[in-house]
């Protein structure tokens, strides 16, 4: 059910988080911002700041008042922040809450250079390489990083045994810098998410890494102990790859509040998340919906699925317009 479209006549400023510049929260961001700014006051302003490490750091930011929204991924690892357990363990957020979250399918592979010959974890664990494996930073805010430490534990790889086979975690923050290094050849192997894009394709595709299928019993950890989610990719999903690859889930953007903003300025975010959809999914419309950073079309009933509690002023959204 349609509802007639919102304004704020006062002037609001607000303070988002994007990504590090140029990857798909800043422009989720940038959408949102238009959007908002054409619906409120006439002195409305948004700031969208960047950050320069993980996925911890906005939250936490948010948390402590210093910004508005921002917006975080997996949404498997967020529903840990209101509770304090996990990632989070000490640093519970209990003022966050969510104005949904845009759908998207990601996962997190290993991929072996072909010259080792190591197809599956088992040919790895036997052989004991000497690896030189480029992931994020696992320094307490990058999610990428402990999902890839908990992904290699699960398959009894933890650092300790890689460093006692002479390896070693080549890190950045970024998974493009990851997968630079693996096409340029300056690492073994890449532990990363960001797994529809062109960097991904063009290092599997030219052969020049081998991505092993995660192994049922270790992903049955990560899900048991973690609440991790499996997530296949299908057979095709490279032309050179001709059957399912199990893997870890890494997938959905959780757009990410306070409780106190106000109720009218997070009900008209929200109207304008998902009323201007199709603004954003105009910017992906050129890449399949399966190789897209966002999942389109995006369907209301899922984007107001958030790991945690909506805010007020976005249930009062999705309830109007009889989405729940």
């Amino acid at each position: 059910m349609a509802i007639s479209e919102p304004s704020i006549a006062r002037s609001v400023t607000l303070q988002f988080n994007g990504d590090w510049g140029q990857a798909n929260f800043h422009r989720i961001c940038s959408w949102l911002t238009q959007e908002f700014c054409d619906r409120a006051g006439p002195r409305t302003r948004v700031g969208i700041w960047n950050i320069r490490g993980g996925g911890m750091e906005p939250l936490q930011a948010v948390q402590d008042g210093e910004l508005d929204l921002c917006i975080a991924t997996p949404a498997m690892m967020i529903g840990d922040a209101i509770s304090g357990n996990g990632l989070f363990e000490g640093q519970a957020m209990p003022d966050l809450r969510a104005l949904g979250v845009i759908p998207q399918n990601d996962r997190m592979v290993l991929a072996i250079d072909p010259r080792f010959e190591i197809s599956s974890f088992e040919e790895l664990r036997a052989r004991k390489p000497a690896l030189r494996i480029a992931t994020s930073t696992d320094d307490g805010s990058n999610f990428i990083g402990r999902v890839a430490r908990h992904f290699m534990a699960a398959h009894g790889i933890d650092e300790a045994v890689l460093r006692s086979w002479g390896g070693s975690y080549v890190v950045a923050h970024r998974p493009e810098q990851s997968l630079f290094r693996m096409q340029d050849g300056e690492v073994d192997a890449v532990l990363q998410e960001a797994i529809m894009t062109p960097w991904w394709r063009d290092v599997v595709e030219a052969g020049k890494a081998i991505p092993l299928p995660a192994e049922p019993a270790a992903i049955d950890r990560l899900v048991e102990t973690f609440g991790y989610r499996r997530n296949a990719l299908p057979a095709g999903f490279w032309s050179n790859f001709d059957r399912d690859l199990p893997a870890v889930d890494f997938s959905d953007f959780v757009i990410v509040v306070r409780n106190d903003m106000p109720a009218d300025i997070a009900h008209l975010l929200t109207w304008c998340l998902v009323e201007t959809r199709s603004v954003i999914e105009a910017q992906y419309r050129h890449i399949p919906p399966e190789r897209s950073p966002i999942t389109y079309p995006l369907v209301p009933a899922n984007m107001c699925k958030a790991p945690i509690p909506l805010h007020a002023g976005a249930e009062q959204y999705y309830r109007e317009t009889g989405v729940i």
